[in-house]
């Protein structure tokens, strides 16, 4: 049988494509990703400035998404709210998944006392409800960024620690890593060479879930008071402050609402249509 060598042959790569739902949630977090590092540049009017005597303004061609509960443009402080909500989930899911995922792998192949007493500290802080622990330690110590970010890596270490833990574990009982054992190899070359390339893809999609939980709870914490402080605002934080404007259908109250919810949803469904190998192979 002739095989077609021709130049319109394409070898076909099944499982390594995005479908149209994936690239459309790809774009959208691109957009928030680039928004929330050039929002200085993007914003059409100062955020403090109060540039409309009419509260709760309804949306016009200067300001697309009205005011706020002062007269200020809804649009300049949503792209400045994305550099707080982004950029604080951000650090803070790095932050959690790097100790989590290190902790977990170290865990697993170190195994013993080590193991039984870090799974058994972990399990103790994972049991406490995030929101009452965000609470508790936000309104002891006070809130500010540093203060934020350290928190909610906080909360969110334990459930990456499991998840990578049990990834580790299931790689750790074969024949390569067996083999690395024996030539005496040390854990940080065991850890780094042979545990993580195999637990890559799905680590990646684990730190996006993650990063969905952040948003939201960062965003809860805001919508009580105890998030980014005015002056600045994060989304949560633009919510709650214009509350006062939800029986008239403000703007100014949804708009911050469907930001959350864009980038969430985003997330979640770009982790939901990875392609298949990225999601289960290390890449």
């Amino acid at each position: 049988m002739a095989i077609d060598v021709s130049p319109t042959f394409k070898p076909r790569l099944p499982g390594y494509r995005f479908n149209l739902t994936g690239w459309a949630s790809l774009a959208v977090v691109i957009i928030w990703a680039a928004v929330a590092v050039l929002a200085p540049y993007l914003t059409p009017h100062g955020v403090g400035d109060i540039v409309d005597l009419d509260y709760f303004g309804p949306m016009s061609a200067e300001f697309p998404l009205g005011t706020d509960y002062l007269g200020r443009d809804m649009l300049s402080r949503i792209l400045l709210g994305a550099r707080y909500t982004v950029g604080i989930s951000l650090a803070a899911t790095l932050i959690a998944c790097t100790a989590g995922v290190t902790l977990g792998m170290a865990a697993a192949v170190s195994g013993g006392w080590f193991d039984a007493a870090l799974s058994r500290f972990l399990d103790a802080l994972n049991s406490i409800p995030s929101k009452l622990f965000g609470l508790v330690v936000v309104a002891g110590v006070g809130s500010s960024i540093p203060v934020l970010i350290l928190t909610l890596a906080i909360i969110y270490t334990p459930g990456s620690y499991r998840f990578a833990r049990a990834l580790a574990v299931n790689v750790n009982t074969m024949d390569f890593v067996t083999v690395a054992r024996i030539r005496g190899e040390k854990l940080g070359y065991l850890i780094g060479s042979e545990i993580l390339p195999n637990i890559i893809g799905p680590v990646f999609a684990d730190v996006g879930i993650r990063f969905v939980f952040i948003v939201l709870l960062l965003s809860g914490l805001s919508f009580l008071g105890l998030g980014v402080q005015p002056p600045e605002a994060d989304w949560g934080a633009l919510v709650r402050e214009n509350i006062g404007g939800l029986p008239f259908g403000a703007p100014a109250v949804m708009a911050p609402s469907f930001a959350i919810a864009s980038l969430t949803i985003a997330v979640n469904l770009l982790i939901d249509n990875l392609p298949q190998k990225i999601r289960d192979r290390s890449a």
